[in-house]
């Protein structure tokens, strides 16, 4: 199978990881539109795949969990009558879960915001950490078995209940709403009640709308198909855990979890796609994808 240069990858893998479109990718790079799509394709099972072995056996003392909104084909008002309930088209969702110490993202799902997504994303973080941990997530329901299934008793949990009233007058449509307050609540175990705080979490969803085109609200660029929606958050999360340097870390957030002992280069990550993504690309299942 014919494969593009690693000059040529490392490019493209450049252009995605800071935010520009497919399209504007293909005419930056002087490649094909169906080449950078099939290079995302290439590059997200890699980084996934390298990521979800190397992802493993964390001890991170605070954990901030949160959910980031975007579409696939269609905002979920618009979605087809028969296609309503199908996943992959309308709303999706992409759960995170952040090192608060490290700022590492050591788990994410991308699926639906219910209880069967939750209790995946929530398994999967318990799958990946050796230690007793203090974990914060917002009021969202789901988490409340989901995180008990999980981890038993065997967790310090609790939820910041933040409490929203009417947008702005003049900006009702696009304007968030304003917090009134916000309600830390102990679930489980005994939590630092310093430390209940999900706002490293949502800091990093900005650095994804920021990083990401199809996460970018009132354009054209969101996702057609969900593949490709999981294949640039896998590629996201590992140009932002292993490649980009951290402002307030001053090393990369791999680096300070002890994952990596060094910055990688986007030409390093290129590689990856060469090394780990399969010969034949198949089918995509609902999946943790990092994680």
């Amino acid at each position: 199978m014919n494969r593009l240069p690693l000059s040529k990858r490392t490019q493209i893998l450049g252009l995605l990881v800071e935010g520009n479109s497919l399209r504007a990718a293909s005419r930056l790079a002087d490649v094909s539109f169906n080449t950078v799509l099939k290079f995302v394709g290439d590059m997200g099972r890699a980084c996934a795949a390298y990521q979800d072995g190397a992802l493993r056996n964390l001890t991170p003392k605070k954990i901030q969990v949160d959910e980031i909104w975007s579409f696939c084909g269609c905002k979920q008002k618009n979605v087809p009558e028969q296609r309503r309930g199908e996943f992959g088209i309308g709303d999706i969702w992409t759960w995170v879960a952040l090192d608060a110490n490290n700022k590492l993202a050591i788990s994410w799902l991308v699926g639906s915001r219910d209880g069967s997504s939750a209790i995946t994303f929530a398994k999967d973080i318990a799958a990946r950490v050796a230690n007793r941990v203090q974990l914060t997530s917002d009021g969202h329901s789901p988490y409340l078995w989901a995180i008990e299934e999980a981890f038993g008793a065997d967790v310090d949990f609790a939820m910041l209940v933040k409490v929203y009233g009417e947008s702005p007058e003049s900006e009702k449509r696009y304007s968030p709403a304003v917090c009134l307050a916000a309600k830390p609540t102990v679930i489980t175990g005994a939590p630092d009640p310093r430390y209940i705080s999900t706002s490293f979490v949502e800091r990093q969803n900005l650095t994804m709308r920021m990083s990401m085109r199809r996460f970018t609200r009132l354009t054209n660029a969101f996702s057609r198909k969900v593949e490709n929606h999981a294949y640039a958050v896998a590629i996201h999360f590992m140009w932002y855990n292993f490649g980009r340097i951290h402002k307030t870390l001053r090393v990369t957030p791999a680096m300070a979890a002890g994952v990596t002992d060094h910055v990688w280069s986007l030409e390093e990550i290129a590689e990856l796609d060469v090394q780990l993504a399969p010969a034949k690309r198949g089918p995509y299942k609902k999946r943790s994808i990092a994680a």
